[in-house]
């Protein structure tokens, strides 16, 4: 993506969160396939990213649909991540899932996580997509809907 793209991609960002009362620093931005990555700093995140990320990813959506419609194509995304909590929760995630595979692998019983975002759900099963004692399913509808990793039955013929 042309570098004054991105440049006014950082200006709207930067005037978004001024408009709302925020101060931030754009720390990082950057284009991969098909998505800007936006990485901000700012004195409150916990307003920002709000309970579980709610609130970050509420902003990122509306800012998003802003950005497509003055200065985007329509299939380019937005990533933010705040004071890296993104990138924290996605280290987290990642433990949490290969703990409960091992015990699920242990004990032979699926167990349930408590219910999370698609993103927080598409993170646990792409860390244990090459784990062959285990396999994840997601169940449930809407707020409610969760990952259950499960053991994998071996066929015989393996």
């Amino acid at each position: 993506m042309r570098e004054e793209i991105l440049e006014k991609v950082k200006k709207k960002v930067i005037e978004f969160f001024e408009k709302g009362g925020f101060q931030i620093e754009v720390e990082d931005l950057c284009f991969k396939e098909n998505t800007i990555f936006v990485k901000i700093k700012t004195e409150e995140p916990k307003i920002i990213i709000g309970r579980n990320g709610s609130v970050l990813l509420e902003i990122q959506r509306l800012l998003g649909s802003i950005l497509k419609k003055r200065l985007l194509e329509e299939n380019v995304f937005l990533n933010m991540d705040v004071n890296n909590y993104r990138e924290k929760k996605e280290e987290y995630l990642k433990e949490l899932a290969e703990e409960v595979a091992n015990e699920v692998a242990l004990l032979g019983k699926e167990k349930a996580l408590p219910p999370m975002p698609a993103y927080e759900r598409r993170i646990i099963h792409l860390a244990l997509a090459q784990r062959r004692n285990v396999m994840t399913e997601s169940i449930g509808e809407g707020s409610e809907r969760r990952v259950v990793i499960k053991p994998k039955i071996k066929n015989l013929e393996d």
